[in-house]
């Protein structure tokens, strides 16, 4: 029978709620901002003027893809939504480093799916997991909508994407993305609200299944240096860590989790009662919590700061474009 070390009081949840919180908090306030902007605008400049936030491109993530592409074949920083790119290079950048971390510390959309599916566990006393056929069936959806995109983009020209994204529509797609929320449709409603229930009763639906975001940036964090590893000969087999691991991983049957569904959310060494039979670690060193959101946040604060440092954080356009083109985005289609 194997002797064990019980694993002390573990703060690595306490941790990454406050980074997601923090990181939430910073787009709740990016969201407000950039509302009072868009009115000021649609009101003719009769209510209250805010800078526009470049923290909003941050959910362009097609078009910082498209910046990102012109960028790598041309080597001339984008002059609309530049912000977009410099955050999909941190989020790809995090990836890389510090494996999917971005979906479960940072992404405001992972925050609230992980408090869904808890709030569904705190009333139902469980999550529910879908057949195997249609869990196999559904897991692939979110690899082909990034392939998609990766396709389109990676087929435009860089004059194209300049084109497009320094035109009437590029220009105010962040407003767009308001509006779509601001006058939703019924079936955009009825959408959001199906997801929003699926993942009451499944663990991540929207994550698991469907989003081209960190079906992206998991194929980055397969190349991450850091990986959580068990130690067969400290582990008991009580099979917590694979119970409670959001992305289903069959954690205590593997000696290294290699997956690009793990986000290194800590969760699975969390839940481990036994010290050092679990642990987040790169050349065999562990890697404790708070060195992993200090590095999450020193990518992203460092990545935000070389681009304000270089001029290219903001997108610096004549107010009268704004003027004319903000009061008409509802009424412009794609090109």
């Amino acid at each position: 029978m194997k002797s064990f070390t019980k694993r002390r009081n573990d703060n690595s949840q306490a941790i990454r709620r406050a980074v997601q919180l923090a990181f939430l908090l910073l787009n709740i306030w990016i969201g407000v901002q950039f509302y009072l902007f868009v009115r000021y605008y649609e009101t003719g400049g009769r209510s209250l003027r805010l800078d526009r936030p470049p923290g909003i491109e941050g959910w362009l993530p097609i078009a910082s893809l498209m910046n990102l592409k012109a960028f790598l074949e041309t080597g001339a920083l984008p002059r609309v939504h530049p912000a977009g790119m410099f955050l999909l290079v941190a989020f790809i950048a995090i990836s890389w480093l510090l494996r999917k971390s971005f979906c479960s510390w940072l992404c405001p959309i992972g925050t609230l799916s992980e408090w869904l599916w808890r709030a569904g566990r705190e009333i139902f006393r469980r999550n529910w997991v879908l057949p195997r056929w249609l869990d196999l069936t559904l897991r692939p959806l979110k690899y082909l909508l990034a392939s998609f995109f990766l396709y389109a983009v990676a087929t435009m020209p860089a004059e194209a994407i300049q084109a497009f994204l320094q035109g009437p529509y590029g220009i105010v797609a962040d407003v767009k993305l308001l509006n779509l929320f601001r006058f939703m449709s019924t079936t955009a409603a009825i959408s959001l609200g199906l997801f929003a229930i699926a993942s009451i009763f499944v663990q991540n639906f929207w994550c698991r299944y469907l989003c081209p975001y960190g079906a992206f940036l998991g194929l980055f964090s397969m190349l991450s240096p850091m990986r959580i590893k068990r130690q067969p000969s400290s582990c008991i087999d009580c099979g917590k860590c694979a119970r409670e691991c959001p992305s289903l991983l069959p954690v205590d049957k593997l000696i290294t989790i290699k997956s690009a569904e793990c986000t290194a959310c800590l969760i699975c060494i969390a839940e481990c009662p036994v010290a050092d039979a679990l642990e987040l670690s790169v050349a065999r060193r562990p890697v404790p919590a708070w060195a992993m959101a200090s590095a999450v946040a020193a990518i992203f604060i460092g990545t935000c700061a070389c681009a304000q440092w270089s001029g290219y954080w903001h997108t610096n356009l004549p107010e009268a474009v704004y003027m004319r083109y903000v009061p008409q985005a509802a009424d412009l289609e794609h090109p």
